[in-house]
């Protein structure tokens, strides 16, 4: 047992080391011109210890951005306080608006919004299970729904959060309510 422990804390050690390297390297390189060898030289462990764990450097990102993105999700999901929600989500943005930015200029945002998009899917499915919604419906209302609030939550912390954090959320609220309530409603717009 105390050889098992001691292994995942080598290999937690590791990844924090990679992580932490691969994030200097960012600071002044694109994503793309990165190495594996590059980094592991930077973390100081061996490229095996790289290869343990990943596979690419897109895996060492998702590892990363993964679990944070979806521990925001749970904060969302959760049955707490609304003023409670707001001020982890607050403080969680502060932290990742210059990982954002980061990651436009440096090439790696797809994984971010990659790993938005699933907790999203996630999300909505467990909100939508309950509607009359077709399987069609719930399936393009969620994409259309990620990509609307993905857009805005980027175009808010890359534009230096001008707005508070309420007044966004209210507007998210606002899209999803309006949007459901018109998919719903079957209204047609085209004029058919």
């Amino acid at each position: 047992m105390a050889a098992t422990h001691h292994a995942q804390v080598i290999k937690r050690d590791s990844q924090t080391y990679l992580t932490t390297a691969l994030f200097q390297l960012l600071e002044t390189t694109d994503l793309k011109r990165i190495t594996v060898t590059q980094v592991v030289k930077r973390a100081g462990v061996s490229r095996m210890a790289f290869y343990r764990n990943f596979t690419t450097l897109d895996d060492l990102l998702r590892a990363y951005f993964e679990p944070a993105i979806a521990a925001r999700f749970r904060d969302v999901s959760d049955h707490v306080p609304a003023d409670q929600k707001l001020a982890t989500i607050g403080a969680f943005f502060t932290e990742f608006a210059p990982m954002l930015r980061l990651a436009t200029e440096r090439g790696f945002e797809h994984i971010i919004r990659t790993a938005f998009d699933q907790n999203m899917t996630a999300f909505y499915q467990v909100t939508l299970a309950q509607t009359a919604l077709t399987s069609a419906q719930r399936t393009y209302w969620t994409r259309f729904m990620s990509a609307g609030v993905y857009a805005i939550w980027r175009e808010w912390l890359l534009d230096g959060q001008r707005e508070p954090l309420t007044t966004i959320h209210d507007l998210i609220g606002t899209f999803q309510t309006a949007t459901m309530r018109a998919l719903i409603g079957g209204g047609n717009s085209r004029g058919d």
